[in-house]
């Protein structure tokens, strides 16, 4: 006995049926076993998490994270077969929380009857709004039910904390290219459940379908089997890269605007027109406006960035974007993403700074800390006699009647004098000034406020 061993998970108890043989090619080629499931190792392999768990005879419940075709359905359906226990199934789009209690009722019954905990399956669990996922956690504490949700989005933000605390969140990643080229070649070759080897691949087949289905393996195994069809009905010798374009017009690029990859994008943007890399804002760009993104959102995000991460080392950062903004409400797209790409690029290879950002920010957390300091009397406006009377605007000096047009009294409270919000960086027109800043900075340093007999009131 090898007592080095990596344990291994128990037998199957209720193994995967087959899929009929008129089922689509992506249902008939779903793993049988976790051995032929492709990309989750960490999962599923030798010493994976999950099996892990399994060779221990336990099996938590669990949120399964990941992009669609990454595999959440099938692995749940796998895990349940290595234990004995029942397995029902729930669509969170087609069904509400009355179906959940009567599933759970029949779960408590059973458990009585036979002693056995149900595993309950709920599909884009993340379409339950936050108090409808409340109806899951007593029966998961009590052990009724071992909840196994699927979930494209993230889970921090569309399921609730106290659900979060009592189940695994398991990550699942999209699958990589040479998966998804691994997966057709199985599909492709297998005598019983996949295509037999009918029609002959031609070159660049496979590689041109993993390309086109982003790590979505359910959606590469679709479309190869739509191009497979296309090249039978047409008597072709072989599959070649022309049958492709047919099933090609039918495929759109992955991009939930209301969710994760909404975020994950425009983050991916706005970090390129940061990093001065047009090349890459332009491919960001390209992504949002194919996924059919706002041209508002995109060019509202665009006026934020002028002034947050350019500001005042190009000032015309800030016109760009707004007349960006303005020709996308009045071309609207698809035309706008012409205006789009203009302002992508200028922003892009415009100088940077965040100085305004950051000066706002100080002094938003000075507001914060010192509370709201009282206006100086001599900035004060005095519009009545009785303001005058207490000194309302008294002292004020008046920067016209300076030669230079600069006065040496101070405008912030006594207690924040010197406080400095503003620093300049030395890049494009900011650089200059800077370089006035600091002569009006060193004007003003240790100044006292004017003589009030010598100023203007």
């Amino acid at each position: 006995m090898d007592l080095f061993a990596e344990p291994e998970p128990p037998p199957r108890s209720n193994a995967l049926q087959p899929a009929p043989a008129d089922s689509p090619l992506a249902e008939r080629m779903r793993p049988q076993t976790l051995e032929e499931v492709l990309g989750h190792d960490d999962l599923t392999g030798p010493k994976g998490l999950l099996r892990a768990a399994l060779s221990r005879g336990e099996l938590p419940s669990m949120i399964l994270w990941g992009p669609p075709g990454s595999g959440k359905t099938t692995l749940a359906r796998l895990l349940a077969s290595y234990v004995d226990l029942p397995f029902v199934a729930f669509s969170a789009v087609l069904g509400g929380v009355k179906q959940v209690r009567e599933i759970v009722a029949e779960a408590e019954q059973r458990r009585l009857r036979e002693g056995k905990r149900t595993i309950l399956f709920v599909d884009e669990i993340h379409r339950f709004n936050k108090s409808q996922q409340d109806a899951f956690l007593p029966h998961v504490e009590k052990g009724t039910v071992i909840l196994i949700g699927a979930t494209t989005e993230n889970p921090s933000f569309e399921l609730n904390r106290a659900l979060i605390s009592r189940a695994q969140v398991v990550t699942l990643a999209p699958l990589s290219r040479t998966q998804v080229e691994t997966l057709l070649e199985r599909a492709h070759a297998d005598p019983e459940r996949g295509l037999k080897g009918e029609p002959p691949l031609g070159e660049q087949v496979l590689e041109r379908i993993a390309r086109q289905s982003q790590g979505d393996g359910r959606a590469a195994l679709n479309l190869l089997e739509s191009a497979a069809n296309v090249a039978l009905a047409a008597g072709a010798a072989e599959l070649g890269v022309a049958h492709l374009e047919g099933a090609l017009a039918t495929v759109t690029v992955r991009y939930d605007k209301g969710g994760e990859q909404h975020y994950d994008v425009i983050s991916a943007f706005i970090k390129s027109l940061r990093g001065s890399d047009p090349d890459a804002a332009l491919y960001w760009l390209a992504r949002m406006l194919a996924g059919g993104e706002s041209g508002r959102f995109i060019a509202r995000r665009m006026v934020v960035f002028a002034s947050e991460d350019v500001g005042n080392a190009d000032p015309h950062a800030l016109e760009v974007a707004t007349n960006v903004a303005q020709a996308v409400e009045l071309v609207g797209l698809p035309e706008a993403r012409i205006n789009l790409a203009q302002g992508v690029t200028y922003l892009a290879l415009a100088p940077k700074s965040n100085a305004s950002y950051l000066g706002i920010n100080a002094a938003m957390e000075e507001v914060k800390a010192s509370g709201p300091q009282p206006v100086p009397l001599h900035l004060r406006n005095a519009p009545t006699g009785l303001m005058k009377t207490l000194g309302y605007g008294k002292g004020y000096d008046y920067p016209h009647d300076r030669e230079g047009g600069v006065s040496e009294q101070a405008h912030l409270p006594p207690e924040l004098e010197g406080r400095r919000f503003y620093e300049p960086v030395r890049r494009g027109l900011e650089a200059e000034l800077a370089d006035r800043l600091a002569r009006l900075r060193e004007l003003r340093s240790g100044a006292k406020r004017a003589d009030p007999g010598q100023a203007r009131s």
